[in-house]
């Protein structure tokens, strides 16, 4: 039997399937260990979104070398779908698994050897194609949270992204297989699931027939005892549909928080970018979650320095988010992707520009982030407590993702409480003075 470490690059969704991956483990005798522990078998799941996914990639393996030189180095994920011979030829990769592969890892390692010194690494990577398969996936062990996946692929061709050539075409798990893990998931003490995938308001295409639909699952999720709350990682606006907003504005489990990706308040550069919708849509989909929940929580997805966005596309995005009555930013800077549509689209923005034009949006953030809980002072909320400590103090996050600080409590790990909003502290967490009826003493 082998003790198994997992390292993880990148988004939700690669959080929830290698914890998945390392069940698949556990289940064979195999044990999970941390990454500095010694391990027989180092599992890195990468990132093609992230820049320097090769940086990233090579440093973990020198570090995993050196924790083992023995030690057995498997690469998965986007950037080993999307380049896997390049991988291959890092010092101290043994394996590349592709996107069809990385499940049937617990099956595979026990053929698997060490690779001789200059010899590239084993690469079992199937075409694209080839992914077609939905695994079930969600974290665990990990957060006080979990990361439940519902949806995989991509059928949205958009310029920048390389997402549907590293995961595929759009699936999905049926409903049924959904409830089942979600309440596995609420057998074991967990408060709050995440729902995550790539493009899940695409959910229910199972063997490339729509089946099910994303309204579907959110109804019969709500019905799932045991769990307090559900979020919606992100959905796109084309597919975030007044039905779907209104039930979440009633639901007994849904939370008043969207992440909505937008990239561009320029419906010029969202023209460039392929995407399927118009900032107008946008605003009505803002306007029609506020209506229903004024204090919800929206989160924006922002590309900065993409092809084509002249300085005066940019302060056209910049007013319009500026506009917005948001919460956040995710702000991203474009960066060159092989095999995208963005890399024929001139004119090409410098890379200092684009920072300049990041740290402007990171700006931005910041002030709506802090308008928002402003907003929020005097309020009521309800805190779901994390084992997460920060000067003496213990962290959580309330339905509408409002970061709250308190004293620290281990009574209160894993458990929701009733707050009332009070002043933000100097690291820009709200504080509270009241937990249910007791008086917090600062």
């Amino acid at each position: 039997m082998k003790k198994v470490a997992f390292y993880t690059l990148g988004c939700k969704l690669n959080y929830s399937e290698s914890s998945s991956i390392a069940r698949l483990f556990e289940a064979k005798g195999h044990s999970r260990v941390e990454f500095n522990e010694n391990p027989d078998v180092f599992i890195i799941n990468t990132c093609s979104v992230t820049e320097n996914a090769d940086k990233k990639c090579r440093k973990i393996v020198r570090e995993a070398q050196k924790i083992n030189p023995d030690g057995f180095v498997a690469i998965i994920g986007c950037y080993a779908q999307l380049k896997p011979q390049e991988i291959s030829e890092i010092p101290g990769v043994d394996a590349v698994l592709g996107a069809a592969e990385k499940f049937r890892l617990a099956d595979l390692v026990d053929t698997f050897e060490k690779t001789p010194a200059g010899q590239p690494a084993r690469v079992l990577a199937s075409h694209i194609d080839q992914a077609v398969e939905y695994h079930t996936s969600y974290s665990l062990n990990d957060r006080t949270r979990t990361f439940l996946k519902v949806q995989d692929g991509c059928d949205y061709p958009c310029s920048y992204c390389t997402i549907p050539l590293a995961r595929g075409k759009s699936r999905s798990d049926t409903i049924e297989n959904i409830i089942n893990a979600a309440r596995d998931i609420a057998a074991r003490d967990v408060k709050e699931i995440v729902l995550t995938g790539v493009n899940i308001g695409d959910f229910g295409i199972q063997n490339g027939v729509k089946k099910e639909t994303f309204l579907d699952l959110v109804k019969a999720l709500d019905e799932v005892e045991g769990i307090e709350r559900f979020r919606i990682s992100s959905i796109e606006p084309n597919l975030l549909t007044d039905e779907i907003i209104s039930f979440v504005a009633q639901s007994k489990r849904f939370v008043p928080h969207f992440h909505i990706p937008l990239q561009s308040g320029s419906n010029r550069v969202l023209g460039l970018m392929k995407r399927r919708y118009k900032r107008e849509l946008y605003t009505e989909r803002v306007a029609a979650i506020k209506a229903l929940m004024p204090n919800c929580c929206i989160g924006v997805d922002v590309i900065v320095g993409h092809p084509g966005e002249t300085q005066e596309l940019f302060e056209e995005s910049y007013r319009f988010l500026n506009e917005l009555d948001i919460s956040y930013l995710h702000v991203f800077t474009y960066s060159e992707r092989e095999n995208t549509a963005a890399l024929e689209i001139r004119p090409i923005v410098p890379k200092n520009i684009r920072a300049d034009r990041s740290k402007m949006l990171h700006i931005l953030s910041d002030k709506k982030r802090r308008a928002f809980y402003d907003s929020q002072i005097g309020k009521t909320g309800t805190v779901l407590f994390e084992d997460e400590i920060q000067n003496g103090q213990m962290l959580g996050f309330t339905e509408n993702y409002v970061r709250v600080a308190v004293k620290y409590d281990p009574l209160l790990i894993n458990e929701t409480k009733e707050i009332r909003y009070d002043h933000i502290n100097s690291e820009g967490l709200m504080e509270v003075t009241e937990i249910a009826e007791e008086i917090l003493v600062h």
